[in-house]
């Protein structure tokens, strides 16, 4: 008899973590189809303790675009309790930071991030913004430098590029970078 009842609890908690699991793809797909409602709904089913880093980040973003910044910090910080690693959730917060000016909170984030992730480009030039805002000009410089390495592609990065050279009297390299903001944004 004791067998039995285990087997079933087995199989129950194995349905549970199933159902989570669904309802967490379910939820990512309403979400890529900016169906924000449905995607709130289907996370609010999933018990708190089967969320996945990616679920709390979802919710975070969700609060974030009804503009509910406290909510979405606290759900960016539970991503971040339940995956350390999940780079994501750091640099969402150090956006809210960033834009909050708060900015050795978003680098300290952003550094966060980087330490799981070396290959995103926009993490390298959101940070590079935020020791803009710190007039460390130097290390920002450092950061647009290895955000275009990874992407020339960025417009934002060629003009704040062009500006850090220019800060740094460099008039020949900024107007280089100027240029090729110009370039590129005429291609789109």
């Amino acid at each position: 008899m004791k067998r039995g009842v285990l087997i079933l609890l087995f199989s129950l908690s194995i349905t549970v973590c199933f159902a989570s699991n669904d309802l967490s793809k379910q939820a990512t797909a309403f979400y890529s189809d900016n169906n924000f409602e449905k995607t709130m709904d289907l996370l609010l089913q999933i018990d708190e303790k089967k969320r996945s880093a990616q679920d709390w980040l979802l919710l975070g973003n969700l609060y974030e675009e009804k503009g509910e910044k406290a909510n979405a910090v606290f759900m960016y910080q539970k991503s971040i309790n339940t995956d350390e690693k999940f780079y994501k959730a750091y640099y969402n917060l150090a956006n809210i930071y960033l834009e909050e000016e708060r900015y050795n909170m978003a680098i300290d984030n952003y550094k966060k991030a980087l330490k799981y992730t070396k290959q995103n480009p926009y993490l390298h030039y959101n940070l590079a913004c935020a020791y803009i805002k710190l007039a460390d000009i130097k290390k920002a410089k450092a950061e647009l430098i290895k955000a275009v390495t990874l992407n020339s592609n960025i417009p934002e990065v060629h003009y704040n590029l062009a500006y850090v050279y220019k800060c740094l009297n460099k008039p020949k390299i900024a107007q280089e970078y100027l240029n090729n903001y110009n370039k590129l944004m005429n291609q789109f």
